[in-house]
């Protein structure tokens, strides 16, 4: 069996990840690797009823840590973790570095409490002892918040993050930093201010081909 491979991207709306999710995902099934492709929040029928509720309805920062949390808990168990434990390679679109960022940097919610959350959440049963659930490798497409606010510009109805002034977005984006930081073995930042074909080369040589061999 494959070894599994769980990898995250990150990043504010507008920094392009998503393109690039869709073609990795696409050069791990031309190599014969089973991928499970998902987002977050997001990802199961509960966390997608959750993640309409935090897009769409206001709230304080403790309400929109504990429903992201709850629906990051219910990915892990339905989908991530399943996935992982057949080998495969799992894709996701944000994880707990985005509570971070945008709950812990932008809104400015207290950091101790989140750690304490994640802890709790991603404490898995197939995890060593001490040891919690993060991503393999996590991708992080820095872009600053004003060229992606140009980019999304008339795209399309922006949800109540994306409708923030660039001010929140900078201090998301100094979340994130401070997120790689912290582990900077997990972390590969990418430059997302580049043409589309040097961030995908930048994508490939993070992820090393020879982990797309079948």
């Amino acid at each position: 069996m494959n070894p599994p491979f769980f990898i995250s991207f990150e990043g504010i709306d507008g920094a392009g990840k998503s393109t690039h999710i869709e073609a990795l995902a696409a050069e791990f099934r031309a190599r014969g690797r089973a991928v499970t492709l998902t987002r977050e929040p997001g990802g199961t029928p509960l966390a997608e009823k959750l993640r309409t509720i935090v897009l769409a309805d206001p709230m304080d920062a403790l309400t929109e840590a504990l429903l992201i949390f709850a629906a990051r808990r219910d990915h892990l168990l339905q989908v991530i973790e399943p996935a992982l434990a057949r080998g495969e390679v799992v894709i996701c679109d944000r994880f707990t570095d985005a509570t971070f960022a945008y709950q812990g940097g932008g809104r400015g919610f207290d950091l101790g409490v989140l750690s304490t959350l994640e802890q709790w959440v991603q404490r898995i049963a197939a995890m060593p002892q001490g040891r919690i659930r993060q991503p393999d490798l996590t991708l992080w497409f820095d872009l600053a918040p004003a060229v992606a606010a140009s980019r999304l510009a008339g795209a399309r109805v922006p949800d109540k993050f994306e409708a923030q002034p660039v001010v929140f977005f900078e201090q998301v984006r100094a979340g994130y930093a401070r997120r790689q930081a912290q582990d900077p073995a997990r972390f590969v930042r990418i430059e997302a201010d580049q043409a589309k074909e040097a961030v995908w080369a930048d994508v490939r040589a993070a992820v090393a081909l020879e982990r797309l061999a079948p």
